[in-house]
């Protein structure tokens, strides 16, 4: 195969697969000095819109081409973005250990891919979930959300697929992979349910709805063979012998012998997090970000990221914004969700924190997007030694830290979610109530919403909407906010060493809620990797 980079073509409106193929196969043909006839296969490896240089808009792909006379090809070829297609292709350890008791907590991405590479390795493990399945949970989340009553069990957070169930359904990530894991997983959602747009789609994504299905799918793969999935089975304790893992509580009435427990428990399960501390599991505090979310009509974001003249050709347009105040802290865009809504993504009484979430069309009239800032252990112990919480060396302050915030979210408005016009918040301007159905999910009242975060925080906030306002006009001024987003990553790291172990032989610390991934595929990735570790 042959691949060709930089191949830039005009944009066109609501254009087919087929067509785009048939454009870039004329390019591809007149770039290698043959006939488009002569080229028997393409396919499309990368898209991405260019959109630097406005009003000028590009569709900028690299794709692998097959035709025969490859080598003769290649040397006729004088374009540097023309070279020989090596693609590396994963192959998921095979072998038999089945007197091998392996247990994986947690049934998030990270979760589900090393229940699922050790149920293809020969392994039957036993994957236990605190949440329910993804039917299930679907029908509690959203009577949570017309209601009000939370369900502690099945929520936004605790569930199968994770708390990246009620998201956006991204898929791209900042993990270089040079053994084609990534794209390994990218492949399986493929096989399981997920559009193939997702393997060269430079900004990937499949949407809650298309995403339940995938993880449904991928439980059923691992039952097939041979694993076993149970939900509502939290982990309650975790026993060890002589330093070595013997075997788990599930439900504080039920024990399970293990070799191998794999902590895949997400970033929010704060009361798993205090019973492993107390169990002697070496954890340590880590850095993470919290912030609000900002809603903005989505047709502002598009025609701010491509111009007015392409403003309708991509669908819905994404943002990426980044700034660092004079002190030094970070304050940046996250999990940007266009087309989509902020949802209300509690999973404790008496606390609050959002979330942002789309479908796959992403057709909603808003986009929201996280502005967060980056925090630490002087965070941490400047607000917990205010409440008279703060012990030095504790590794659960920044979950501490989290609790502080959400508790304020929660009072701000009654337990709705707190929500502000960005003039009252930055300006002190009018905070007139607008009907938000179209951008929010869950009840939610207009508030005075200062103090929910650190004075400092605020301060921060306000300095980065100030510097994003010159990026994408309006983006401080035309839409509102809402609190707090405090779920951004975990707030703390069970540590590991390079066999992937615990100080507790047989516990392998797995995912985003461990602290070694940061989305979808980076935590699925880490569930293979650790899969690895167990087989190896």
């Amino acid at each position: 195969m042959i691949r060709i980079d930089q191949l830039r073509l005009e944009p066109v409106k609501n254009e087919s697969p087929i067509a785009l193929t048939a454009r870039l196969k004329k390019k591809a043909a007149k770039l290698l000095k043959i006939r488009e006839e002569d080229i028997m296969e393409l396919r499309i490896v990368r898209s991405s819109v260019d959109a630097r240089k406005k009003p000028e808009v590009f569709v900028t792909c690299s794709v692998e081409v097959k035709v025969s006379g490859e080598k003769g090809v290649l040397k006729k070829a004088s374009s540097p973005n023309v070279k020989e297609a090596k693609n590396v292709i994963y192959s998921p350890v095979r072998g038999s250990l089945e007197k091998k008791k392996c247990i994986v907590a947690g049934a998030g991405p990270a979760g589900l891919f090393c229940a699922y590479m050790l149920a293809l390795a020969g392994l039957k493990p036993l994957l236990i979930e605190r949440g329910r399945d993804v039917d299930r949970r679907s029908t509690d989340v959203e009577a949570f959300w017309k209601t009000g009553v939370l369900d502690p069990v099945s929520n936004v957070q605790f569930g199968e697929g994770g708390a990246g169930t009620f998201s956006d359904g991204k898929l791209n990530t900042g993990v270089k992979d040079p053994f084609g894991r990534i794209e390994y997983v990218l492949e399986t959602f493929v096989k399981l349910g997920a559009p193939e747009s997702i393997l060269y789609d430079s900004h990937p994504h499949v949407g809650t709805d298309i995403l339940k299905s995938v993880v449904k799918n991928l439980r059923e793969r691992i039952e097939e063979l041979g694993g076993r999935v149970c939900f509502e089975s939290a982990l309650t304790s975790v026993s060890q012998k002589n330093g070595a893992l013997t075997g788990i509580g599930i439900n504080n009435d039920r024990f399970e012998d293990a070799d191998a427990l794999v902590l895949a428990i997400g970033h929010s399960a704060a009361d798993t997090f205090s019973m492993l501390v107390s169990s002697g599991l070496s954890m340590e505090s880590k850095s993470f970000a919290v912030g609000y979310r900002v809603m903005h009509p989505q047709a502002m974001i598009n025609r701010a990221q491509y111009g007015e003249r392409y403003a309708g050709c991509f669908g819905a347009a994404p943002y990426r914004l980044a700034e660092k105040t004079p002190d030094g802290r970070g304050v940046y865009t996250f999990c940007m969700c266009p087309g989509g809504y902020v949802v209300n993504s509690s999973a404790e009484n008496g606390r609050l924190c959002v979330n942002g979430m789309s479908y796959s069309g992403r057709d909603g009239y808003y986009a929201n997007s996280a502005v967060i800032m980056s925090v630490d252990e002087r965070d941490f112990e400047r607000e917990l030694t205010k409440a008279g919480i703060y012990k030095a060396g504790d590794p659960l302050a920044g979950m501490l830290y989290q609790k502080l915030l959400e508790e304020r979210a929660f009072r701000a408005a009654g337990g709705k979610i707190p929500v502000s016009t960005l003039n009252a918040f930055l300006r002190n301007g009018e905070n007139t109530p607008a009907d938000l159905d179209a951008a929010v999910k869950g009840a939610r009242e207009f508030c005075d919403m200062k103090g929910i975060l650190p004075a400092e925080l605020e301060e921060a906030f306000a300095y980065g909407m100030e510097r994003f306002e010159k990026r994408i006009r309006g983006f401080s001024t035309e839409g509102f906010m809402a609190g707090v987003e405090s779920r951004t990553s975990s707030p703390v790291r069970i540590t590991r060493d390079e066999d992937g172990v615990s100080n507790i032989q047989g516990v392998y610390p797995c995912g985003e809620g461990a602290g070694y991934a940061g989305g979808i595929v980076s935590a699925a990735v880490d569930g293979i990797k650790t899969a690895e570790k167990i087989l190896s």
